[in-house]
């Protein structure tokens, strides 16, 4: 997505400029979210994290999104961390990196899985280490067909971080998760539809086309309602049967007070198309 019309002509011109680190627009209800430092693969600054963050809590707060869509400018998705801003050596004092990753990484993912509307992914290129598990925590995940996954952690003597340890097990297993994150290896786009991690392949000139497609038919749905039903699913996989058959009653009770459901019900009774409005 190097010409997206989610950029501005400036915002391009100075992608490491405090404000164009992540470019934003709202198109149609929904939120264009796209990483801005294309010269380092959109590798992962603080700057830029914050301004992520930022993003995805301004789509929960705003009723006029319905729909996110992350992505990033030029041939990568996103390498990762930027790790040229930091040393591995040096004195360090005892939780520091514990900190570190807390308040970083991890606050990013969770950003992600807690935003209050649909989130996709269009995977543009390589998406490496964090920035795959940033493509992983959206609910739903769209890659070129030139796009590649990395768990590149163990080429540096790394641990995964940024949830990769949670995220790859529920979403394909403990045994292929291992694999992945023993070797390191590049994962095509196809074999990672074929594993499971991604919803559909496509090719590069018709990504933003159909990320854009979902993501407009996702604004035109019952916006709490799928929100609750993020919710659901998430938490599903940490609890037992009890735990989750309360949480959908509550969700339930919740739903039904939406002047959506009312439509949806209404829409079905009086044999026409739903009409949502996000409420």
């Amino acid at each position: 997505m190097s010409d997206s019309p989610v950029m501005s002509a400036d915002a391009a011109d100075h992608p490491d400029s405090a404000d164009s680190l992540v470019l934003h627009t709202t198109d149609n209800h929904v939120s264009w979210l796209t990483l801005n430092r294309p010269d380092a693969l959109n590798a992962i600054t603080p700057d830029l994290r914050e301004h992520l963050i930022r993003g995805f809590l301004d789509a929960s707060a705003d009723p006029d999104v319905r729909a996110v869509v992350l992505t990033g400018r030029g041939r990568g998705f996103c390498a990762g961390a930027d790790l040229r801003g930091g040393s591995a050596a040096g004195e360090r004092i005892p939780g520091d990196v514990a900190r570190t990753i807390r308040r970083g990484a991890q606050r990013l993912v969770a950003a992600v899985l807690d935003c209050e509307k649909p989130v996709i992914a269009a995977v543009n290129g390589t998406a490496a280490g964090l920035g795959a598990h940033l493509a992983l925590a959206c609910d739903l995940v769209l890659a070129a067909d030139s796009a590649a996954f990395i768990e590149v952690f163990v080429r540096r003597g790394l641990v995964p971080d940024g949830g990769g340890a949670y995220l790859l097990p529920r979403l394909i297993g403990p045994r292929r998760a291992k694999e992945l994150m023993f070797f390191g290896d590049a994962l095509t786009a196809a074999d990672a539809e074929r594993l499971g991690l991604v919803n559909r392949v496509v090719p590069a000139d018709a990504l933003e086309k159909t990320a854009r497609d979902w993501a407009e038919r996702l604004a035109a749905g019952p916006t709490r309602a799928l929100a609750l039903t993020k919710q659901l699913v998430n938490a599903s996989l940490d609890g037992d049967r009890a735990t989750a058959f309360a949480a959908e009653a509550a969700a339930q009770e919740i739903n039904m007070t939406t002047a959506d459901a009312r439509e949806g019900v209404a829409s079905f009774v009086e044999r026409r198309t739903s009409r949502y409005r996000g409420r």
